[in-house]
C-alpha cells in the first residue's frame, strides 16, 4: 500500500515522501496516529498545502528571528566577577550567566542556545555564540570585568 508522509517516521521517510508499506503497518500504525494519509489525488493537494503553509510559517520565524540576531549582536554584555592576584578570576562565566545577561536586556534566550566551547575563565573580551532560529545564529560580545 503506498501513503503519503504527514510527519516524519523514523527507519521509513521524512514530511510528503511517497512511501509503499505493508497494508497491516498502514492500517494499524500510520493511519490511526495520523502519520500518513493513504495515496489519492485530494491526499497529495491537502500535503501540497500543508507544505506552502509550513514553508510560509518558517520564512516568516526566519525573517523574525534574523531581525532578533540583529538586535541581539548590537549588545555588548557586561559581566562582572571576583577576581585574585594576577587577575584570575574565581569561577567561570557560563552560558546560563550570559544567558541571564541577556535577559536582563531583555532578549529571553535558553542557555543551551548559546555556544561555548568552554566556560569563560579569564577576565576580557570574548565572542559568544548565540543561535536565535535553527538557521540563524548570531555573535554577542561578552565582557567579563573584574567585581
Amino acid at each position: 500500500m503506498e501513503v503519503i508522509l504527514r510527519e516524519h517516521v523514523d527507519n521509513l521517510g521524512s514530511r510528503g515522501d511517497v512511501v509503499k508499506v505493508a497494508a497491516g503497518y498502514a492500517r494499524n500504525y500510520l493511519l490511526p496516529r495520523q502519520l500518513a494519509l493513504p495515496v489519492t489525488v485530494a491526499s497529495k493537494r491537502q500535503i501540497e498545502r500543508e507544505r506552502e503553509k509550513a514553508e510560509a510559517r518558517d520564512a516568516e520565524e526566519r525573517a523574525g528571528a534574523e531581525a532578533l540576531a540583529q538586535k541581539v549582536a548590537a549588545f555588548d554584555i557586561s559581566i562582572a566577577r571576583r577576581v585574585g592576584e594576577n587577575n584570575t578570576m574565581y569561577g567561570s562565566v557560563t552560558s546560563a550567566d550570559v544567558a541571564q545577561a541577556l535577559a536582563a536586556k531583555g532578549f529571553e534566550v535558553e542557555k543551551r542556545k548559546i555556544t561555548l566551547a568552554e566556560p569563560i575563565k579569564s577576565i576580557g573580551e570574548h565572542t559568544v555564540q548565540v543561535k536565535v532560529h535553527r538557521d540563524v545564529t548570531t555573535e554577542v560580545k561578552v565582557k567579563v570585568v573584574p567585581e
